[in-house]
């Protein structure tokens, strides 16, 4: 059966035609199909101002991304059918990079389905549910996900705040099974205790893993220093390959107490120290105290979340990392990373350029890294596209 048709103003369906999967409240015809005739959830037809049907997607009149396509097929549905395929794609793909099973099985629109992100922790999931037209879809997702990987339990981390702006409920919900007291997951050859209720997101970041394993390679016989260590994800593989000392900072206390539990767990804690501190304050007493560490690695959360913000985090992310190259040994290495997506690989460079010329130091990249296979970016989706890495040798000027 078809769906009501969504019609867009003139000229507004070049973007969905390149493929993108969004349509945004300023681009409907609500002459034609007034958004208040519709409930969030709703399954629409996305038609052009010619007639021509676009395809089908999900909707929510209340929110700027009023509709996100699932099939250029018009009558396609949300549900089971969808569900298995996408899912089961994913998967395949997953296990052409990881034997075991750690990374994010499903990352949203690069895997067909929008407002849906899923982090595999061996036989636990860790589901995020952002938009009100998957949340309507949420008993057959649980019911696919049992039927296809025999979960022992999956928790619906419904802490984003994306869904308070989709009207949905913040309260996290064990859907399925039961918890395990303890869980352990495996990343580049180590053991991590995560905290999927409590801790951050959904519990781990495995986007940057693969620049995390590269860091590791370097670290033998130097000295660390870990900027928002978070749970260890950089730190405690770079102490088991031979890092002579790693210095985990971290302004949440719990963060703190799990990078120790994961040292004791790898048995690298005689090379780790930790400290609770907002990493501005810790970096400059740490040049305050002539402190110099051969790598540092700098990985803040998202300091741009929104457009609006970003003379801000730019300004944030600056101050960091001109803080860090400060306290950064003679022929040092500075990994620097942001997650914003609004601010741009070119800024970061910009930043790293402008902080060591400030300082009188050289600086060149030695590599780039990005999000790791179990994060695919959308070719016609920027906004999958979010994680930008640099790997810098810093000198002295010559």
């Amino acid at each position: 059966m078809a769906h009501p048709q969504l019609f867009l103003r003139k000229n507004e369906d070049k973007r969905l035609r390149q493929g993108h999967l969004w349509v945004f409240s300023n681009e409907v015809d609500t002459k034609r199909s007034p958004l208040t005739q519709f409930t969030a959830g709703d399954l629409v037809s996305v038609t052009a101002s010619d007639g021509k049907i676009l395809g089908s997607a999900y909707l929510n009149p209340n929110t700027l991304i009023c509709a996100r396509m699932l099939s250029r097929k018009p009558s396609a549905k949300l549900g089971e059918k969808i569900f298995t395929a996408r899912i089961a794609k994913a998967l395949s793909l997953r296990e052409l990079f990881y034997d075991k099973p750690f990374y994010r099985l499903v990352f949203s629109e690069s895997d067909g389905l929008p407002g849906l992100v899923i982090d595999r922790f061996g036989d636990v999931l860790s589901v995020q549910i952002t938009t009100a037209g998957m949340e309507r879809q949420k008993e057959p997702l649980i019911e696919v996900l049992v039927e296809l990987l025999h979960p022992r339990a999956i928790l619906l981390k419904n802490d984003n705040p994306q869904r308070e702006l989709e009207g949905l409920s913040m309260e996290t919900e064990l859907a399925y099974g039961e918890l395990p007291e303890q869980l352990i997951i495996e990343e580049n050859n180590a053991q991590f205790k995560i905290d999927i209720v409590n801790g951050q997101k959904t519990g781990w970041f495995y986007d940057h893993r693969s620049s995390r394993a590269d860091l590791a390679k370097i670290a033998s016989g130097k000295t660390v220093l870990d900027l928002f260590s978070y749970a260890g994800g950089w730190g405690i593989p770079a102490a088991m390959n031979g890092a002579e000392q790693v210095t985990c900072v971290d302004a949440s206390a719990g963060a703190i107490a799990l990078a120790e539990q994961n040292a004791q767990l790898n048995q690298v804690s005689d090379k780790m120290q930790f400290v609770q501190s907002d990493v501005f304050e810790y970096l400059k007493q740490a040049r305050l105290d002539n402190l110099r560490f051969d790598i540092i690695v700098l990985d803040p959360p998202a300091l741009v979340k929104r457009k609006k913000d970003f003379k801000a985090g730019y300004e944030a992310y600056r101050r960091l990392n001109h803080l860090a190259l400060q306290v950064l040994a003679k022929d040092g290495i500075l990994v620097s990373a942001s997650c914003s997506y609004h601010l741009s690989k070119a800024n970061l460079h910009e930043i790293l350029r402008s902080s060591a010329r400030h300082i009188d130091r050289n600086i060149t990249v030695l590599a780039t890294g990005g999000q790791a296979p179990d994060h695919p970016i959308h070719l016609s989706i920027p906004e999958t596209e979010y994680l930008k890495t640099f790997v810098c040798a810093v000198s002295e000027t010559l």
